[in-house]
């Protein structure tokens, strides 16, 4: 029996770990991972092989990042999340605020500036044109908390309380077009809240807190709402198949109760990640000053010693 048009049969066993894991090879977010690794990977060696360093840490976090995709995609774990909320749920959560983070303490945008070659004065070749969009408009106004917190609470309540939802589950493309969209609704909004590459917008450390904590509460709502409910929600996950045990109120409860817990989780990453990045910036600033006064300091007593001189000159 085929679920939702995906051609998947739903005669699953009871999920467990193990059986989640098993590596099914989804080709769409298959190639995107091993396509991703190879060109960071790639970009990497290009500057070592000139002589340029880079964080072996950046290298793991990215690296990391494109294994959880993996993970939640090219595994039964998306088997089992065609017909178990609470393992759609689990994908959820990981491709939208696990993964990006992972992602863009890796760095890829700067990396890949560093790595592209420069096409010369007056032509454009990727380089500069991954510039242009770095410094567009369009860039602007998606990376700006005024669109990035009402879409990255629009994904949960239009998405699932809407028709939509049931919608984009009944073929292949429209669930592979819903991750993607979680993936990259969490690359915005975290951007400019914690990335270390450049962007059309790099508020203080403080903002970019309350910004953080501007979404994260309805991501907690939205659990709570799917935990208190008393009748499953959600259409595709009504009728769960019979193979799997399971009871579709209880597991849309489980569901809610995964996504109000885990969106805790990126909140203490990213506010570990910004205390670490102020840091940073504070001991670079404190640096900068140092050598600003040591420079006034070399100055002032170079002028001195040239007024004795003077001064020597004129005794004579």
């Amino acid at each position: 029996m085929d679920h939702g048009g995906h051609g998947m049969t739903t005669d699953l066993p009871p999920f467990t770990l193990g059986r989640g894991l098993e590596f099914t090879g989804e080709p769409f977010f298959t190639v995107g991972c091993l396509l991703a690794l190879v060109l960071y990977g790639w970009a990497v060696v290009r500057l070592r092989r000139r002589g340029d360093g880079w964080p072996v840490g950046r290298t793991v976090s990215f690296a990391i990042g494109v294994l959880t995709v993996a993970l939640v995609m090219c595994t039964a774990i998306n088997d089992y999340g065609m017909v178990m909320f609470s393992v759609h749920m689990v994908q959820h959560m990981v491709i939208s605020m696990l993964s990006p983070i992972l992602l863009l303490l890796g760095a890829p945008v700067t990396l890949t500036l560093r790595a592209l070659p420069s096409a010369g004065r007056g032509r454009k070749g990727p380089r500069e044109l991954l510039v242009a969009l770095l410094h567009s408009r369009y860039l602007r106004i998606i990376t700006h908390p005024a669109f990035t917190i009402p879409l990255f609470i629009a994904s949960l309540y239009a998405l699932y309380f809407t028709p939509l939802f049931d919608f984009l589950m009944g073929s292949t493309a429209g669930h592979l077009a819903m991750m993607v969209h979680f993936l990259m609704v969490g690359l915005v909004f975290f951007w400019p809240i914690m990335g270390v590459d450049p962007g059309p917008h790099r508020p203080g450390y403080v903002m970019r807190m309350l910004e953080l904590f501007a979404g994260m509460p309805f991501h907690a709502f939205f659990g709570i709402a799917l935990m208190m409910a008393t009748e499953p929600m959600i259409a595709t996950y009504r009728n769960p198949p019979t193979s799997l045990g399971i009871d579709a109120l209880s597991d849309q409860n489980a569901g809610g109760g995964i996504a109000w817990a885990f969106s805790e989780i990126p909140s203490v990453v990213v506010l570990v990640a910004l205390v670490f990045q102020w840091y940073r910036s504070e001991q670079r600033q404190a640096q900068r000053t140092d050598r600003a006064a040591d420079r006034d300091g070399d100055k002032e007593l170079a002028a001195y010693n040239a007024y004795l001189a003077s001064l020597q000159a004129r005794g004579r």
